[in-house]
């Protein structure tokens, strides 16, 4: 290092919650908690949401799997708040959800403490809050994943009718002899022999990048009402669980108590083997873009006669030209998330398609797949300014019509993404819909066989339409299929714009800005899962054999 320089002194720090005896908000269960993390930015006073943890369902004592990274900067005073809200519904806006408790502190505190435990503040209730667990861990330099599967034999059944739903818990041992929650399973319904899927795990969480480190896992029998209770438990660690099926990756499940109660009658809960168990190296979203993957990204626009007539002060397509400072749906969307997927866009070009049109000279048929600008040869728009004013122009040269159908734009943008496997580009198209009310078979079969390929699609739903259907298509909880073919991956992401507007009130830029979070926060994910299931690794850009077609360049086009 030079002198005359210096390096700021920061480090990552794992926030690990944990919270006990919530109030109840809940009539006929118990509340389903999450932890939302806030922080100020650097000299300013005004919260910003930061993370959050997933939402766990009927519990008053919630230990959340997630973890809240966070980078500690000993020159600044970080301050933090954690809140609790009780989740009813799958609107991401927290102001319909309830508020149980806060808790503020600074980042210094926590990573000075250690752990701290304190009490949640609701300055409108009287009542006990409960009390909030924050375990902050500096994190290792560890770069390594372990994936690992378990299966249970013979579990303990105490049911008369019917079987157990079993599930496993994994606690890592900290200095001070006490268990940090990493990993928790899905429960195997109804069986006594459970196969529990097979997970990754980053070990610099799970183990803290040491081998050696207890690491305490406990089954439990899955109860509705949030009293899971225990069938037993065992200590092991990565090093032993990395030696793969044999006898020393065999484990009683021990229950202490009962076994201290009931002496030389007791009898084990069952037996948990590891099945397959390996280490491999795992590189970050941000590894990619520094080692040359260009994000690519496709805007599609939806201009079906189900829009209303331009014209009409109440169509989605409306642009009031005596108020430039307001803009419709279309325009906020194209804002929100162009602005952020532009500083990834090496040259700033974005392809902006259209579909569900008749389109000129002739008006004769309707399309569902044309260039916005109204450039048959180039459908390149500069920046999102560009692409605001390509789509104000195509709504006086077009003529809305239908049905919705955006299946053409799908393959078009896949064409380009076959062509790109090998780390060099990635794409995201992000389609902005008046939800149809059914999802035809054509349109299903377009995302799964896209699956595969080095692309996300991102709906943005407008107006106030019945979104069901277009929610079906965000794989979160059921994988898509189609014709027996079932998506290699979730690509998809669905988000109502209507979410974001408070009370249906316009508030521009706080909508723009929650609605940029909401839309792009499975990109990573899902380009991360693209890359480690095609081996892919940073820096491979150019290094595969070359691609079969390249994508229009407005450039070349014009040479």
């Amino acid at each position: 290092m030079a002198g005359g320089t210096a390096i700021n002194p920061t480090s990552l720090i794992e926030l690990t919650i944990s919270c006990r005896n919530l109030r109840d908000t809940d009539v006929f269960s118990k509340s389903d908690p999450i932890a939302v993390l806030y922080y100020k930015p650097f000299a300013t006073n005004k919260w910003l949401e930061l993370r959050r943890t997933e939402c766990i369902s009927n519990t008053l004592n919630p230990d959340f799997v997630t973890k809240l990274p966070i980078t500690y900067h000993f020159e600044e005073q970080q301050h933090l708040k954690f809140c609790i809200y009780d989740i009813d519904s799958r609107n991401p806006n927290l102001d319909n959800h309830d508020f149980l408790g806060e808790y503020e502190c600074s980042l210094a505190t926590l990573v000075s403490e250690g752990k701290v435990e304190k009490p949640l503040v609701d300055k409108g209730c009287n009542v006990s809050c409960g009390n909030i667990i924050i375990v902050a861990e500096e994190m290792s330099a560890c770069r390594e994943e372990m994936t690992i599967q378990f299966i249970g034999k013979n579990l303990v059944n105490n049911h008369w009718f019917g079987k157990i739903s079993p599930f496993l818990e994994f606690y890592k041992a900290n200095e001070d002899n006490s268990f940090t929650l990493v990993h928790r399973t899905e429960p195997v319904r109804h069986c006594i022999n459970p196969v529990w899927k097979d997970f990754k795990a980053q070990l610099r969480s799970f183990c803290s990048g040491d081998y050696d480190r207890t690491i305490k896992v406990n089954c439990r029998e899955f109860v509705n009402s949030g009293n899971h209770k225990l069938l037993g438990s065992f200590m092991t660690n990565v090093r032993t669980l990395l030696q793969g099926p044999g006898p020393q990756n065999v484990y009683l499940l021990i229950d202490e108590d009962k076994k201290k109660r009931k002496g030389s009658s007791y009898k084990p809960g069952g037996e948990v083997h590891v099945s397959m168990a390996h280490v491999q190296e795992v590189f970050s979203f941000i590894d990619y873009l520094k080692g040359g993957t260009d994000l690519n990204a496709f805007i599609a626009i939806d201009f079906t006669a189900s829009n209303g007539n331009p014209q009409s002060p109440d169509s989605l397509h409306h642009i009031d030209v005596t108020n430039s400072g307001k803009q419709n749906q279309y325009q906020r969307a194209i804002q929100a998330v162009g602005e952020i997927i532009e500083d990834y866009d090496s040259d700033k070009y974005f392809p902006v398609l259209g579909f569900g049109a008749r389109v000129p000279p002739d008006f004769s048929t309707v399309t569902h797949l044309f260039f916005v600008n109204g450039d048959a040869t180039n459908p390149y728009c500069y920046r999102v300014r560009g692409v605001l004013d390509a789509y104000h122009s195509c709504l006086s040269r077009v003529q809305l019509y239908g049905p919705t159908n955006f299946a053409p734009i799908i393959t078009h943008v896949a064409q380009f993404a076959a062509a790109h496997r090998h780390g060099d580009k990635y794409f995201i198209l992000l389609i902005l819909i008046v939800p149809s009310p059914e999802v035809t078979i054509i349109m299903l079969q377009a995302i799964v066989r896209a699956s595969v390929l080095p692309l996300s699609i991102i709906i943005v739903g407008v107006g106030d339409a019945d979104f069901s259907a277009m929610e079906e298509l965000d794989g979160d909880r059921v994988r898509l299929s189609s014709g027996g073919q079932t998506a290699a991956r979730d690509i998809v992401q669905f988000v109502p714009f209507r979410d974001f507007l408070k009370g249906g009130k316009v508030d521009n830029n706080t909508a723009r800005i929650r609605l940029a979070r909401e839309v792009l926060a499975e990109v990573p994910d899902q380009f991360m899962s693209f890359m480690r299931e095609n081996s892919v690794k940073p820096g491979a850009a150019g290094k595969g054999p070359a691609p079969a077609t390249l994508p229009m360049c407005p450039t070349l086009l014009q040479t």
